[in-house]
């Protein structure tokens, strides 16, 4: 009992985030033309898309080469290389990248960051393609995995965590920078908004 109070507890915390500011909210909004359980991958893809591209617009251009240390990724080298694997690992359920995207050189071609969001919310739109037209019949398909085997619903769950922990790892980077997230942002205005609700009235 006690560990579903928590759950519950830790999905009202939750849903008041992704409310909080605004954010895409596919748990209400639905994932149009897709159910299941591709709707349920897809549903936390387009939260990432979304924190993700926040995230970079939030990134001043001047950061874009930093990293913390001379032997890890960049910001810009972070986003394309979650870029580069939309493309890439899509492929695996049956949408291989566009022609003229050439993943290999994706991650270190390019510190504009102009042009790495629209590469970002490219490869993103990529990415929701595939989940809507990958049929429901081909989640139990096996293939080869790492020495192993896997099926393509999988293969899906990997694709969503691989982008989660690059999530995390650009969130701690903007933190060390001194940039708090814009969600973080969205949610630490509502009190303030709150408070002055009453003197606006009074005007």
């Amino acid at each position: 009992m006690k560990s579903i109070c928590s759950a519950l507890c830790l999905l009202v915390v939750v849903a008041g985030a992704i409310h909080a500011g605004g954010q895409v909210n596919p748990y209400k909004d639905g994932t149009p033309g897709v159910t299941g359980y591709r709707s349920e991958v897809l549903a936390e893809v387009m939260i990432q898309e979304d924190k993700f591209t926040r995230l970079a617009e939030a990134i001043p251009a001047e950061k874009y080469t930093w990293r913390p240390a001379v032997d890890v990724r960049s910001f810009a080298e972070v986003f394309l290389h979650v870029a580069a694997a939309n493309y890439n690992l899509y492929k695996l359920v049956g949408t291989p990248p566009p022609s003229g995207i050439v993943v290999k050189e994706l991650e270190k071609s390019t510190t504009d960051k102009t042009k790495i969001i629209a590469t970002l919310k490219d490869s993103f739109a990529h990415a929701r393609k595939a989940i809507t037209a990958m049929p429901d019949a081909d989640l139990d398909k096996s293939l080869d995995w790492f020495g192993g085997k896997n099926t393509e619903r999988g293969i899906l769950l990997f694709i969503v965590r691989h982008a989660a922990e690059h999530l995390g790892q650009s969130i701690a980077y903007a933190r060390f920078v001194s940039i708090t997230p814009p969600w973080t942002e969205d949610i630490q205005k509502k009190p303030a908004e709150k408070k002055e609700a009453p003197a606006k009235d009074k005007q």
